[in-house]
């Protein structure tokens, strides 16, 4: 493999030629070899929109100049759609606050616009990762801000839709077997009767309650910690910036993202993701219970219950 030299305030680093992060990514590969996962795509293009924005409002606030802002908007777009993804390669277990991953974007973008404008990977004059990709941000407060954007998008794209269709499918089947009366039963042991439909009703409501409790969390994760910087003051970076890049935000995806009003406490915890993490979990159990129930009742043919036919899906 051919190399070539890039520096950070450490030192020279042999990078991959082809490779368009840079030294700070190539240490952090070296340093982090630990379990071969990596962030989520949901992630980084999650990260790569907070760069699109800020490029944008740095520009409009008369900080960043308007052809760089451009170029970072442009390589922002790439990656958003879907480009350039492989460039992502350090581990997911690195330094608590990702740096590293936040560098390996600075970098990816800033080595992207400087090629495509005729320069060398590496020459950080025209497009800066530091000064002009990362500038008025920390990993401190970009990084969960990045964290709630792909939480909020997976959950209102892909997790409440799935669960409304299962929610859809248990509603009907409630009604097709509200009249078939079956045992009912307490720790396994026969009750009083019940219907079929009345136990499906009951998983309806399991999963209504789950969707109920994730457009809670969308509440928690909304509120981001972007403009807090190193430690939640927002020193070196414009007093508009982060309500700006989170308006922008908002507008281009349809979600809600607003700044925090207290970074203090939304870059000392992740009360937001732990609690989402919770509702998720208890989701989990909810439609594990839902699962062992209908296995159970469609036990046998012979020697179990036999109470519901489960469609053949394979042999064996």
């Amino acid at each position: 493999m051919k190399y070539r030299l890039e520096k950070d305030s450490l030192g020279e680093m042999k990078v991959p030629v082809n490779a368009y992060y840079g030294a700070q990514t190539q240490r952090a590969v070296e340093n982090f070899q630990i379990s071969n996962l990596r962030f989520s795509n949901q992630f980084i293009q999650s990260l790569a929109l907070i760069k699109k924005s800020s490029a944008k409002i740095n520009s409009q606030l008369g900080l960043l100049d308007k052809d760089i802002a451009e170029k970072i908007i442009s390589v922002s777009e790439e990656i958003i759609n879907g480009n350039y993804l492989s460039e992502f390669v350090i581990d997911i277990f690195q330094t608590g606050s990702g740096t590293s991953t936040n560098m390996n974007m600075n970098e990816v973008i800033s080595n992207i616009a400087i090629e495509k404008s005729g320069g060398k990977k590496g020459d950080k004059n025209s497009v800066h990762p530091n000064d002009h990709v990362n500038l008025g941000q920390s990993s401190n407060d970009v990084i969960p801000t990045a964290i709630h954007i792909a939480l909020i998008k997976s959950i209102t794209f892909d997790l409440i839709p799935s669960l409304e269709i299962l929610e859809k499918a248990l509603k009907k089947k409630s009604i097709e077997f509200d009249r078939t009366i079956k045992t009912g039963r307490t720790h396994l042991q026969d009750a009083t009767p019940i219907t079929l439909g009345q136990e499906f009703l009951g998983y309806c409501g399991q999963v209504q309650n789950g969707i109920e409790k994730l457009n809670d969390s969308l509440k928690w994760l909304s509120k981001v910690a972007l403009g807090g910087t190193a430690v939640g003051t927002g020193i070196n970076t414009h007093k508009d910036f982060a309500r700006l890049v989170c308006e922008d935000i908002s507008d281009s995806t349809n979600l809600e993202i607003i700044e925090t009003d207290n970074h203090f406490q939304a870059q000392s915890t992740i009360d937001g993701i732990s609690g989402t993490a919770g509702v998720i979990k208890s989701l989990s159990l909810s439609i594990m219970k839902i699962c062992n129930d209908i296995r159970w009742m469609g036990s046998g043919p012979r020697g179990g219950l036999g109470e519901i036919n489960l469609p053949s899906v394979a042999p064996g």
